[in-house]
This record gives C-alpha cells, sequence and structure tokens, in this order.
C-alpha cells in the first residue's frame, strides 16, 4: 500500500538516527529503563510518604506550611555575594509567589511526590510523571539545594527521551494504545476504528 504523506513527512521531518531509536525506542531496553523508572519512582515516594506522615504535621496538617517556609526562607539567605546560590529571579518568585501560598504550596509538594513516585512505580503516564518530577527538582536547585536532585534530574530527563519504552513494563503498556498520545488518537478517540477501512489503492 502507498501512504499518501509518506512523501511529505520525508521532506519535512529528520529521520530518526539509528542509536537514538535503539536507545530510546527499542523495547528490547525496556528492562533497563524499568529499573531506572521504579528506582526514580521510589525516590518521589518515600520522599512524599515522609512528609505526608510527618508526625509534627509541618508538611501535612495543623503547622503546614512551617518546613516549606523554613525552606524558602534559608533559600532567600542565599541570595547574597558576587556568585549567590540562588538568582535575584527566583528569590523574587519566593517573595512574591511561593512565601504567600506555603500552605498550599506544602500540600501541593507533599502529595505531588507521592503521586509522582506512584506513577512512576507503577508505569503509567511515565513520561509526564518524569516531566513534573524534574520540574520539582529544577525547583529545589533554583533554591540552592542540591543533595540528590542533580542526579534525579537527569534521570527524569533520560526517562521522559525514553517514555515511549520505559512504561513497556508497566500500565502504559495498556493505558496508551487506549488513550493515545498527542498526534496518535488512541483506540477511545478513534470512532472509526471498527468501519471498514478502503485500501488506499498503489502508486501508479
Amino acid at each position: 500500500m502507498y501512504d499518501m504523506t509518506t512523501t511529505q513527512d520525508l521532506r519535512t521531518q529528520i529521520a530518526e538516527p539509528n542509536l537514538t531509536r535503539i536507545l530510546l525506542a527499542d523495547t528490547r531496553l525496556a528492562p533497563l529503563w524499568t529499573v531506572l523508572r521504579i528506582w526514580l519512582g521510589w525516590q518521589w515516594l518515600h520522599a512524599g510518604w515522609g512528609k505526608i506522615t510527618n508526625p509534627a504535621g509541618v508538611w501535612v496538617g495543623e503547622k503546614a506550611g512551617v518546613a516549606i517556609e523554613g525552606f524558602l526562607k534559608g533559600a532567600l539567605g542565599k541570595t547574597a555575594g558576587e556568585h549567590p546560590d540562588v538568582s535575584g529571579w527566583y528569590a523574587s518568585f519566593i517573595q512574591n509567589v511561593a512565601l504567600p501560598n506555603a500552605e498550599l504550596l506544602s500540600y501541593m509538594v507533599a502529595f505531588g511526590e507521592v503521586l509522582i513516585g506512584v506513577a512512576l512505580i507503577l508505569g503509567i503516564f511515565t513520561g509526564i510523571a518524569a516531566f513534573f518530577g524534574g520540574l520539582m527538582n529544577a525547583n529545589f536547585l533554583f533554591a540552592g539545594t542540591l543533595s540528590t536532585n542533580p542526579i534525579m534530574l537527569i534521570a527524569a530527563f533520560a526517562v521522559v527521551l525514553g517514555w515511549r519504552v520505559a512504561g513497556q513494563y508497566g500500565l502504559d503498556r495498556v493505558v496508551l494504545p487506549y488513550l493515545g498520545v498527542p498526534g496518535a488518537p488512541g483506540t477511545l478517540f478513534r470512532h472509526d476504528a471498527r468501519l471498514p477501512q478502503t485500501p488506499i489503492p498503489p502508486a501508479a
């Protein structure tokens, strides 16, 4: 069969190199991606669950916002000097957005970390979960905190790139064909999927 879009696609798209196709789209490497994905998910789940179950309730509970307020004020203290750990634009974000909403942000961080961890461990919406995990790592780094954030950010970046196979041994294997991805709707949204298809005649 001849696909009328093939010629146009070749004119407007750059072919994917074999190396990146093997690393990022070959299901034979799915076990390696699964290990990385679950490790990253466990890091987030462990961190988030610790915040939710904190006995002092400084993340979730009566004193919600206390912990993150202390963290943010500590970040503001790193804005001095010729080479500050926290940039001026991020300090402005902390003062004008984060600190006034510290309690809400506290809940968002705690439950967000748990949700990211669960999604990565189960392998559902893997690329989206890794993206938001990396976004949180980036914010911690902008606030002048290293810890494991650089390693987790690199791992999240890798999982985002390898999302096509990172969830192969997870729920993505079932969910994505059903829901689809941008530009390729799944069976749920293809209302004509059950209709007989008219074959495209071969090129003359």
